[in-house]
């Protein structure tokens, strides 16, 4: 069950089953790619915020109640559900964090993992244990070689080890970690930060990013170059410079469509 909010250009997107510790059934990852969608499509919505009811878990991960073998061709499907709420997240054009509210395992540590800030409360823990299950967390793993050291994230998975907090911040899989009383304080925090910058260079920032990734070195600078350019040529840009030399605050414009085509042009 996921529950969707829209409030002072937020879209909140709960995980909401606290008391299995909010798994993630191929129906409840349908609702997460709905709610997504719905987000960025809303240009209201400034910047996406996913969470777990409760305090005790962000995600336990994959829902293990049903069955795997009963319907494997129907499963197989679903799961690619999974993999586009990751492309969604990624290439949506809009900021998105991770209020880790408890452990975040599995499929959970996943998509705490995808969002572009996650911050975490001090005493959750993260890993991904499917091994211990006779499983491989494969849909993840492509998030985890991204933002951990290779050799640490196939540790995890080989052993299925959970970490703190702590630890997986010094890994790259976490941005912040904060005692639980904080924990609204600082997303707060970030969430208006985001909301004060210009959503157009935040969107052409993020996916020049994300898509030079996997990009060799020569072809990222190319790439970034021409982002330069088209961050550059927008009436956002413009208009920070001139509220800088004015010393007064920047207004951005409120849609980001017209700079998002012109980065797709260049």
């Amino acid at each position: 069950m996921v529950e969707y909010e829209v409030g002072e250009g937020r879209a909140t997107i709960t995980l909401s089953d606290p008391s299995r510790r909010n798994p993630l059934s191929v129906e409840t990852m349908e609702e997460l790619l709905s709610a997504t969608r719905r987000a960025i499509d809303d240009p209201v919505v400034r910047v996406l915020v996913y969470t777990g009811a409760g305090d005790q878990a962000f995600s336990a991960g994959g829902d293990l109640s049903g069955s795997f073998v009963d319907d494997p061709v129907g499963l197989h499907k679903g799961r690619g559900v999974f993999a586009d709420l990751f492309r969604l997240i990624i290439r949506g054009g809009k900021p998105t964090v991770a209020r880790v509210n408890g452990h975040a395992l599995a499929g959970g540590f996943g998509l705490a993992v995808v969002c572009d800030v996650t911050i975490c409360v001090d005493d959750a823990k993260l890993g991904a244990p499917e091994i211990g299950v006779g499983l491989w967390p494969m849909m993840i793993s492509a998030l985890l070689a991204r933002v951990m050291p290779r050799k640490s994230a196939l540790e995890l998975m080989l052993t299925g080890r959970v970490i703190d907090a702590e630890e997986a911040q010094r890994l790259g899989a976490v941005s912040r970690v904060v005692p639980r009383a904080d924990l609204d304080r600082v997303v707060d925090e970030v969430v208006e930060a985001l909301q004060s910058k210009s959503a157009a260079i935040l969107m052409i920032g993020r996916d020049a990013f994300y898509g030079t990734a996997d990009l060799d070195f020569d072809a990222a600078l190319d790439r970034l170059q021409t982002g330069l350019t088209a961050v550059a040529m927008s009436e956002d840009a413009a208009e920070g410079i001139t509220a800088f030399q004015e010393k007064r605050d920047p207004h951005w414009k409120r849609n980001p469509v017209q700079d998002s085509l012109l980065w797709g042009k260049l």
